[in-house]
């Protein structure tokens, strides 16, 4: 499987000296993005030293790793600096607009789940509704208002092509392991400032334990605010939005919208552990020059296991109605008799039109570019049983 472009690994080698003194560069690269979004928005960084400096934090530590390339420290700058950009926006649109802080997030539904679970799938099927809504990637990466002309319009489209054709042209295993669509319904990372997004491109033990015992809750109002400037002026409907990260800070997530109904999907710990390494070691390879597929490994034992730990633990706390388990085997094996049951849980309709889009899901290209043998990456069944426990025991009795 060609999990990096051979013209992308004789780019990095003709480009390795460019990145030789990266870690002196970080302060101005972050200050340069700061003075080209206030440009580019006519907002202000003043008052939100915080993110900048988050931000600052982040890229000193893919500066500190060793074997990065060029491509992924290049990419990951501009992907700063286009956070940069869209937070000064939606900053300004707040201030210019107050009254959008009082558009109301009613009832969203929220698709979690360990990567690899159905997440996208059941994301996809739920949004399909008339009333219901999912943020596009174009509009995660440049949120804006819908009046907005038609030329601006088409030019975020066009940034999120090129993000998502570039990511595809960079690592053609992501064609089979999880394709971008500007126009797609996609994951609240492309608002939320931190997370495992960043976790996937290279191994950075200061940030991941920085990620881990941080407070989420303004990067949660944050996307609040994304959401409000999404739906201010338009017809109001139900949002559905699908990140796993969720599980992380799924307690934040639900004192943020309180009265959102969580889906959260489920599927045997080892088999997604396998395909999330997989997933990880395609993206890293962009990112870092040889990655070292035993770390990627502990890496993602580690995080998914801290992950639904602390999932499993926030969900004892709520109501049957406010979360709902989905098994992995309901989306694949008689899924048209299993999931009019969760539309009916979640007070949404079910119909020939759903019916319909279900069989346009499941007709789509299956994707088969993960390597699921977990001795790859040095993990043993004994150790995945360790690690989770209490879930792999739930997901078995489910």
């Amino acid at each position: 499987m060609n999990r990096v472009a051979p013209w992308l690994k004789a780019a990095n080698i003709v480009l390795a000296p460019t990145i030789a003194n990266r870690r002196s560069k970080v302060d101005k690269i972050i200050d340069r993005a700061v003075r080209d979004a206030e440009a580019k928005t006519g907002g202000t960084a003043s008052g939100d030293e915080q993110f900048v400096e988050e931000m600052r934090f982040l890229l000193g530590c893919f500066a500190d790793v060793e074997r990065i390339t060029p491509s992924g420290w290049m990419g990951t700058a501009a992907d700063l600096a286009s956070r940069l950009e869209n937070r000064l926006r939606i900053r300004k649109l707040h201030a210019q607009y107050p009254e959008i802080a009082d558009e109301p997030i009613e009832r969203p539904i929220v698709v979690v789940g360990m990567p690899r679970t159905g997440t996208t799938f059941t994301h996809h099927l739920l949004a399909a509704p008339e009333d219901h809504r999912a943020p596009l990637m174009w509009e995660l990466l440049s949120t804006d208002l819908g009046d907005i002309p038609e030329d601006t319009r088409n030019e975020y489209r066009k940034r999120a092509r090129r993000m998502a054709e570039g990511a595809e042209k960079a690592s053609p295993a992501m064609r089979r392991i999880h394709r971008l669509g500007a126009d797609q319904p996609e994951e609240c990372v492309f608002v939320l400032p931190h997370g495992l997004i960043y976790v996937v491109r290279a191994h950075m033990p200061r940030y991941e334990q920085w990620m881990l015992d941080r407070d989420y809750t303004p990067d949660y109002q944050y996307l609040k605010q994304a959401l409000q400037v999404l739906q201010y002026g338009r017809e109001r409907r139900r949002w559905v939005l699908k990140s796993p990260a969720h599980l992380w800070s799924l307690e934040t997530l639900l004192k943020t919208f309180p009265d959102a109904q969580v889906v959260w999907t489920h599927r045997d710990p080892a088999t997604v552990l396998g395909s999330m390494c997989s997933l990880s070691e395609a993206t890293m390879s962009v990112h870092v020059r040889g990655p070292d597929l035993h770390q990627i490994g502990r890496t993602w034992l580690g995080m998914l296991a801290t992950g639904v730990a602390r999932a499993f633990s926030a969900r004892r706390n709520l109501t049957e109605d406010t979360l709902i388990d989905v098994p992995y085997g309901h989306l694949t094996e008689a899924p048209g008799r299993r999931l009019p049951d969760l539309f009916a849980r979640l007070d949404v309709p079910w119909g020939e039109p759903e019916r319909r889009n279900l069989e346009r899901l499941l007709a789509r290209p299956g994707g088969s570019g993960h390597v699921y043998d977990l001795s790859r990456y040095g993990i043993g069944a004994t150790e995945v049983e360790q690690a989770f426990g209490e879930y792999g025991r739930f997901v078995d009795e489910l």
